[in-house]
């Protein structure tokens, strides 16, 4: 079944998305500089990479257990004073990463603020996208769209920053972009505090169950997506040696597996972009509930091609995976708005967040056993069974509303 066709998003919606796709962008690209100045940071403290890495622990942490009382601070006190103290928060402790980054116990208290700040943007800035803009599948398809951006811009960013000036300019400017946020977010305003009293009367009954069999499905969708992007590149570099035959041979041996790996990787996160654009459209288009299943049944049998294969067609099946597996999350987000009342959904996406973020997280320890077990062709393999177990999730979802009118 189609919705009905949409008017075009008006200024204040226009600011809205402005104000959080910028967010989303600087949630994900604040986590993944890191990563990318690990080795320079290890060396210009003269300490092993693995205490180095140490030093990124409460940042983690901090990024994914917040979320919950993140989002329910802004059903309190609305998303606009939070997104203010997402962006002020982030930017002055990334200010600070860069004055203390040759004391290892401060530059990890400054790494632990940027976590904790940056937690605030998921429940918060998902929330006002589905409490402030009428499109709300559309408007959830451009915000990932930024989000992967950020996935995938941050390495090659920081890195740069890092070959030209060094680590310090990298948190430097770092910071400098959060605090440019608050600019952005002085210029929008918010009217929904919660349900109107029509929407209070029409949801008064609406059934919790939808919602907690989708939070099943997010946590399982939160295990596939940490175990893949977690192993991506480790599986690239193992698995695509032809590949990177080929590329020594042209670039006169010039290049590294780690290299092709990483940058095959890149890709793939950019094509991740044009899957959340088409999440973001289908599911205007059609019934959410139904492209989520489709989208999920689609990765089921990438996931076990993956394992079986190497080189160009690895890269080829891995592209059309993150496709779906990516894509899908404008769906996912629009079913959380459909499946709470307005007044709860900044403490719903907590909810969603904590799970996808934090629960998720156990797929790297599962992954490391089964790679130890079994070798690293049978990640995919149980990427894939996680996948079926979704896909059961989904029916169940879809058998406890099959009664309900579809949204619009």
């Amino acid at each position: 079944m189609t919705n009905k066709p949409k008017q075009r998003l008006n200024p204040k919606e226009r600011k809205i998305l402005m104000v959080t796709c910028f967010g989303h962008f600087l949630s994900h690209f604040n986590m993944l500089v890191f990563p990318a100045l690990l080795l320079p940071l290890a060396a210009r403290l003269s300490i092993p990479m693995a205490e180095t890495l140490g030093l990124s622990f409460w940042m983690y942490l901090l990024f994914g257990v917040t979320a919950l009382p993140w989002g329910f601070v802004a059903d309190k006190v609305g998303p606009k004073p939070l997104m203010l103290t997402f962006y002020l928060g982030a930017g002055l402790s990334g200010l600070c990463a860069a004055a203390f980054l040759d004391h290892p116990m401060y530059l990890s208290l400054s790494l632990a603020g940027i976590g904790l700040f940056s937690g605030i943007y998921h429940p918060t800035g998902l929330g006002l996208i589905s409490k402030e803009i009428e499109r709300v599948s559309i408007a959830m398809g451009y915000n990932g769209m930024f989000g992967n951006l950020g996935l995938a811009s941050a390495p090659l960013l920081a890195g740069l920053l890092n070959w030209l000036w060094g680590v310090r300019i990298a948190y430097t400017i770092l910071g400098a972009m959060n605090l440019t946020g608050l600019l952005l977010t002085l210029l929008i305003s918010t009217e929904s505090k919660g349900d109107s009293p029509r929407e209070k009367q029409g949801e008064t009954n609406k059934s919790i169950t939808p919602f907690l069999i989708l939070l099943i499905a997010m946590m399982l969708g939160g295990i596939a997506y940490r175990g893949a992007t977690v192993i991506l590149p480790a599986y690239f570099e193992l698995k695509t040696p032809s590949l990177f035959n080929f590329l020594s041979r042209t670039l006169s041996g010039s290049i590294s597996t780690n290299l092709v790996a990483t940058s095959i990787s890149a890709l793939i996160y950019f094509v991740g972009i044009l899957g959340q654009y088409s999440g973001g459209r289908i599911a205007e288009k059609y019934e959410p509930k139904y492209c989520y299943f489709v989208y999920h049944a689609t990765i089921i049998p990438i996931a076990f091609l993956i394992s079986i294969s190497s080189n160009l067609p690895l890269v080829a099946l891995t592209m059309t995976y993150f496709f779906f597996l990516l894509g899908m999350q404008p769906v996912e987000n629009t079913l959380v708005a459909n499946f709470t009342p307005k007044r709860f959904h900044h403490s719903a996406f907590g909810m969603k967040f904590i799970l996808t973020f934090g629960v998720g997280s156990i797929s790297v320890k599962l992954l490391q056993l089964i790679e130890n077990q079994w070798g690293i062709g049978a990640t995919f393999k149980f990427l894939g069974i996680v996948s079926i177990a979704l896909v059961t999730t989904i029916v169940v979802l879809l058998a406890s509303t099959k009664n309900q009118a579809p949204s619009s």
